[in-house]
């Protein structure tokens, strides 16, 4: 025994009821491992897709049939025995290199589901654990918003596959009974119900608790449009007083949306109040990691975090969780429009996928005011603001543009100076603003502001060292107008508003 097996239950559909169990070894599983036909997706899948990492190993297995024919030599009992044969196999290899392997499932794990095979061939070789999920006959049940059972009644499960004969006699004495696996069983369930007198007391249940959730009395039911996720379910008498649920109606949740929110440059304290709302009220934070650690856990909320080179990944992740009815919360360093994940977001959004996804865009304090305000008002006239990155725009368009900013006279605010790879540019920024300024101009150095290792300095651009400069620090170099003097034994910096004539 060596690595961890768990069969996981995630409930009838709606990410939101995945248990707190099935959350966290969904997040911490090394292989996610699910079970999807040849022709789709798999549903399992799209609802534990808020929990996943995004590094993790997946492994689909993939039914060789599902409702059409087969001509494997054993028919469809030997392609399935073959199927989970070899499918046991891959998880072995996982299992025997000490991988934890969470297997998903719909409902749950070991009610009428797939999880069960793996189980049966694994659980004597290997530790496992089976999370118990939300059965989709309690969904239905509160789709429905009638009890299943009261009192001393007995609540009788069928599967659809049985002969008609046999559904029929244990329809006709069951006090309430669910139906599950229509989709091709359905006219034949229906025919049961009625011959066993009941039909007029049965409801149609589809994908409950999803946002194509459907309920309709079993009678009303359109035969071709019916799924292999649904079922029909005769209710306790008992609550029949309660009001039905209005006939053919579709239940469909209310669209979420993206709100993209600026963090401010440290800590709660440069937080401002519209943005602790927005954090407040949110279904899914995502974000780099490094930001996303500064939001205080909520355990009620979905945590999805990410490099910070995947930009456009990040984005359609949010997205997506927001189409599906979310309401995510993007959450970016400073202020979310300046070099950060705003832009990114909206132009993600700008195909058509996401054409219905409202994107809203709550703003926070830069790190170029955090570091102006450490020294006064450096920023108190014209000035530029200036990523000194060239992965996303070629250094020639940047010394360009460094060269235009020193003749314009303006202040330059400068992001992403240096990095353990980008070590010269600093240096090649500081020789080009000395070709058109004075070597007296004052810089202001700003490190961490906001930070418990904050550092704050002002030197002369002559004397800027691009050695003690790095990604935490950001620097704002004067123009010609701004001064320097020094209040209370400091350094002040200002601009003045009024240009001189």
């Amino acid at each position: 025994m060596t690595g961890r097996l768990y069969g996981v239950g995630l409930g009838p559909g709606d990410p939101e009821l995945v248990t707190v169990k099935a959350a966290r070894l969904i997040g911490e599983a090394d292989v996610i491992a699910y079970h999807r036909a040849r022709h789709g997706r798999s549903i399992a899948r799209s609802v534990a897709a808020p929990y996943l990492r995004g590094d993790q190993i997946e492994e689909p297995l993939i039914y060789p049939v599902t409702v059409e024919t087969t001509d494997h030599p054993g028919g469809y009992a030997g392609a399935m025995a073959d199927f989970y044969r070899e499918a046991t196999e891959r998880l072995a290899q996982h299992l025997d290199a000490d991988r934890s392997v969470v297997v998903i499932a719909e409902g749950d794990p070991l009610f009428y589901g797939s999880y069960m095979h793996l189980h049966k061939r694994l659980a004597h070789r290997y530790h496992a654990e089976v999370v118990p999920g939300v059965t989709s006959i309690s969904g239905a049940s509160a789709a429905l918003g009638r009890p299943l059972v009261e009192h001393e009644e007995i609540l009788t499960v069928l599967p659809g596959t049985l002969d008609e004969a046999t559904l029929t006699d244990r329809l006709a004495s069951a006090d309430s009974a669910a139906v599950m696996k229509l989709g091709r069983t359905f006219d034949k369930v229906r025919r049961s119900f009625a011959e066993a007198g009941r039909l007029d007391q049965a409801w149609y249940i589809e994908r409950a608790s999803t946002a194509r959730q459907r309920v309709v009395p079993l009678a009303e039911v359109d035969p071709d449009t019916v799924p292999y996720f649904s079922l029909a379910l005769l209710p306790s008498l008992g609550g029949s007083e309660i009001p039905a649920p209005v006939p053919a109606t579709e239940v469909v949740e209310s669209a979420g949306e993206v709100v993209v929110v600026g963090l401010g440059p440290a800590g709660r304290d440069w937080l401002t109040p519209e943005v602790q709302a927005e954090l407040a009220a949110a279904d899914d934070l995502v974000g780099y990691t490094t930001y996303l650690d500064r939001v205080p856990i909520n355990p009620r909320q979905r945590r999805h975090a990410s490099d910070n080179k995947v930009e456009s990944e990040r984005a359609a992740f949010a997205l997506d969780l927001a189409k599906r009815g979310s309401r995510v919360v993007v959450v970016s360093s400073g202020d979310p429009g300046v070099f950060a994940m705003a832009s990114a977001v909206l132009e993600v959004a700008t195909d058509s996928q996401w054409a219905d996804v409202e994107v809203r865009v709550c703003p926070g304090v830069t790190a170029a005011q955090a570091v102006a305000s450490r020294v006064g008002a450096p920023l108190g006239h014209d000035f530029c603001i200036l990523s000194l990155s060239d992965r996303l725009k070629p250094w020639d368009v940047i010394e360009s543009r460094i060269s235009l900013i020193a003749q314009a006279d303006l202040v330059l605010a400068i992001y992403n100076p240096a990095s353990k790879s980008r070590t010269w540019q600093v240096e090649k920024m500081r020789n080009l603003m000395l070709e058109h300024g004075s070597p007296e101009t004052p810089v202001v150095i700003g490190r961490d502001v906001g930070g418990p290792y904050e550092s704050v300095s002002v030197v002369r651009l002559a004397d800027l060292d691009p050695s003690v400069i790095d990604m935490r620090c950001l620097l704002i170099i004067a123009s010609s107008q701004t001064r320097l003097v020094e209040r209370a034994g400091r350094p002040t910096v200002f601009t003045p508003r009024r240009y001189p004539a």
